[in-house]
């Protein structure tokens, strides 16, 4: 499904799903677009200015993009059965045809994101197909639900991390699809390196419940390298950048 950006009148609160953080993003300026059944952020203002900041060091708000997960015995084998490639190993991530990205976090349970366009159905069709009596060993994980999605973008990213996180993400240490599951700043994470073109981008996900706490907690290690907040109206254009 493609996105149109909206003007600013579009309000988070007219959706039923909303992020954690919607009235930060309100008050920091944000301009909203809708994207499926919620609200993100476009940009603070000034998407051009913003381009550069992702590029130097950025944190941006994904938690309305759609996801889910599956974990169980039988897991692999049904998502495979819905055309679906899958990594070979655990902590590993596999892009699809559809720019959905699959990650592996052990042989039995795997996390689906959409793309940054939501024009990616698969997290969507694969929930609408699965139930406990036509998914065999297959139980449902609704990460939307459960966890945040948030992007740290941009060549000071990884340092940006070991202020708050024991795993080495420089880029030759951390390679692109790479999945860690470890704490960060003292809270439980996952996080998969998807870079935009040539911009590292690393995806974090952790419990709802941390979600503003992890917002602050980053956005505090970011000071030191000037880092900002940005909106999806960046990390697209960056998606789409000439090498």
């Amino acid at each position: 499904m493609s996105t149109t950006p909206i003007a600013q009148t579009i309000a988070p609160t007219h959706y039923p799903c909303r992020s954690q953080l919607y009235r930060r993003h309100i008050s920091s300026g944000a301009r909203f677009e809708e994207v499926d059944d919620s609200a993100v952020v476009a940009d603070y203002a000034d998407a051009g200015d913003e381009v550069h900041q992702a590029t130097h060091l950025a944190l941006a708000d994904l938690s309305t993009l759609p996801r889910t997960g599956f974990k169980g015995a039988g897991a692999p084998g049904w998502l495979e059965e819905h055309g679906t490639q899958l990594p070979n190993s655990p902590n590993q991530a596999a892009q699809q045809e559809d720019g959905s990205l699959i990650a592996r976090l052990s042989f039995g349970e795997l996390l689906i994101l959409s793309d940054l366009n939501s024009e990616s159905t698969l997290p969507a069709i694969l929930q609408d197909r699965w139930s406990l009596e036509s998914a065999k060993r297959v139980y449902s994980l609704p990460r939307r639900d459960s966890h945040c999605w948030f992007a740290l973008t941009g060549k000071h990213a990884p340092t940006t991390l070991a202020k708050v996180c024991g795993v080495d993400m420089r880029t030759h240490k951390f390679a692109e699809c790479a999945v860690a599951q470890t704490s960060l700043a003292r809270v439980n994470a996952i996080i998969l390196r998807n870079d935009l073109a040539t911009t590292t981008c690393l995806f974090i996900l952790s419990d709802v419940s941390s979600a503003e706490y992890l917002w602050d907690a980053l956005l505090d290690a970011m000071v030191e390298f000037k880092g900002g907040v940005v909106g999806m109206a960046a990390l697209r254009a960056l998606a789409v950048a000439p090498d």
